[in-house]
């Protein structure tokens, strides 16, 4: 590709991003993600004021939805050990069963919810499913058999599913790349605040127990399974499905926030249609591959934490209502790390260094459990887990995001990634036989191999994006992606604006991240 934009071989042969006539004709050679016609001009004061009224008006709703997905869905935990196995006569494989049973609807509804997304909107399907395994949670509490758990937790599980990757997608659309790392902390936070508060709200429902001839864990079920119905509904006045529908924005904000989006992610200047080819992409994407990599070694970490903290604290020999309590600690240092390593990962625009540096901390704490026996050592030691297995899901799943493109092809991605989460969920499920009690060592085993493959799995990831990066800066390959675009362009520009534009939408669209101008986040 010439050098020169103002020869008309410069013009012709040059194929560019979407901008103004005396943008193109000045900057023909070079273009930028950032050159996207007509959002040069958004006010900086007006931009900072939308994006502080999304953070107030969308972040918190999230949050307590992805707040009350974790609880419901790990408080049976808790229910555990306020007697729900010794009540329905479990075996510790029939108890196992039931845990598993959620995953597999749970991974199946993932993808096709994700691309179902957009056409349904936001503010419709995620109140719906919210709602919904309220209600199914309620339910739960009034099982009195195997059967009855093993039917709960399925249609928990078909319900739950959709809500981690749905948020993810939807928050895509209202922020940044370089802003999604600290958001997503933000909501998924709500884990480790999920795991703290959860061994507390157990811990004095369980003070019911008797209270209408039902059983403290019963009411666990009950009471929790209410609250989410009562806020699943409320969602339907708190949510908009595009910053055009956000009533707390003003028409300058909305403006500001859509150009802002577009100058981040140039694909979405086409919406696009669905495509099956876009989800072969994304499991084609060796990037995806490996991320999809980390959130299995990471769902198997996190899960088995998540379900079986009151069981290990609880072998490790305090009582249950202490063990409640104990669990709390572990689960607010997660909460600490989780916000710092995601704000360090957007403010330094790294995502494989913070994921990194998470598993060496998670390591450290997997090393120590399997090197003492003293057991206020061994809890101290869940504090370090705790906190390096929770901040990597958010760096992650940012990470996902921003490195797929167009939507469909993002969407596919992150399902793809929270199915891998899940998947792991399924194996964690199985490595904590109670024989293995209180220790629990070749499971620790296991999770301190994974957590390390974790680590330098992300490490290999970053520096295949580099080199990633660094080809599409090549001439030749440039020539080599665009061409097919724009080859049927007229030689004079001048006269043909309209049809360049719209081959560099088609070329945006088409290519996606694999366009010589999108830049991976490393």
């Amino acid at each position: 590709m010439t050098s020169n934009p103002h020869t008309r071989r410069g013009r012709r042969d040059s194929y560019k991003l979407t901008m103004t006539k005396a943008e193109v004709t000045s900057s023909l050679s070079s273009g930028s993600v950032t050159d996207v016609p007509g959002i040069g001009n958004v006010k900086p004061e007006v931009e900072k004021r939308a994006v502080r009224k999304l953070d107030r008006n969308i972040l918190p709703i999230l949050t307590v939805f992805f707040f009350l997905s974790f609880l419901d869905r790990t408080n049976i935990g808790n229910a555990r050990i306020a007697g729900l196995e010794a009540d329905l006569r479990l075996t510790d494989r029939q108890y196992k069963i039931a845990v598993t049973t959620l995953y597999a609807p749970y991974i199946l509804s993932e993808i096709p919810s994700n691309l179902i997304l957009k056409r349904v909107g936001p503010r419709w399907l995620l109140p719906t499913i919210l709602t919904i395994w309220g209600a199914i949670t309620c339910l739960q509490g009034t099982i009195t058999n195997f059967q009855g758990l093993l039917a709960a937790r399925f249609f928990i599980g078909m319900v739950e599913g959709p809500m981690l990757p749905s948020i993810v997608l939807y928050l895509s659309s209202f922020y940044t790349r370089q802003e999604l790392g600290l958001r997503i902390a933000t909501f998924f936070t709500s884990t480790s605040l999920a795991g703290a508060f959860s061994g507390l709200l157990a811990a004095a429902i369980s003070k019911m127990d008797g209270v209408g001839g039902r059983r403290g864990w019963q009411w666990i079920f009950i009471l929790e399974g209410l609250l989410t119905f009562l806020i699943g509904f409320s969602g339907y006045f708190l949510i908009p499905s595009t910053p055009a529908e956000a009533r707390f924005l003003t028409e300058e904000e909305k403006e500001a926030v859509t150009a802002r989006i577009e100058r981040d992610r140039p694909a979405l200047l086409n919406g696009g249609h669905f495509h099956l080819k876009e989800v072969g992409r994304a499991l084609m994407s060796p990037h995806v591959v490996m991320l999809i990599l980390i959130n299995f070694f990471n769902g198997t970490t996190i899960y088995g934490l998540a379900i079986f903290m009151p069981t290990i604290v609880n072998t490790l020999g305090f009582s249950p209502v202490r063990s409640q309590l104990l669990t709390v600690g572990p689960f607010a240092a997660g909460f600490v790390v989780t916000l710092l390593a995601s704000w360090a990962s957007d403010r330094y625009k790294s995502r494989a260094i913070p994921i990194a540096c998470s598993s060496v901390l998670a390591a450290i704490g997997y090393i120590i459990y399997l090197c003492t026996d003293h057991r206020y050592t061994l809890y101290g030691s869940l504090f370090l887990t705790a906190s390096g297995v929770y901040s990597i899901p958010p760096v992650n799943s940012a990470w996902v995001s921003n490195n797929s493109e167009p939507h469909y092809r993002r969407a596919t991605a992150i399902a793809l990634a929270a199915v891998f989460t899940n998947c792991g969920g399924i194996l964690s499920t199985w490595l904590f036989p109670a024989s293995a009690a209180p220790r629990y060592r070749d499971t620790s085993i296991i999770n301190l191999v994974f957590i390390l493959l974790l680590g330098l799995t992300a490490i290999a990831n970053g520096l295949m994006l580099h080199w990633f990066n660094k080809r599409k800066q090549d001439p030749a390959k440039r020539q080599e992606l665009l061409a097919p675009y724009f080859e049927s362009v007229k030689a004079d520009f001048e006269s043909d604006y309209s049809r360049t534009e719209e081959a560099n939408k088609r070329a945006w669209l088409d290519l996606g991240d694999k366009h010589p101008d999108f830049k991976y986040v490393l």
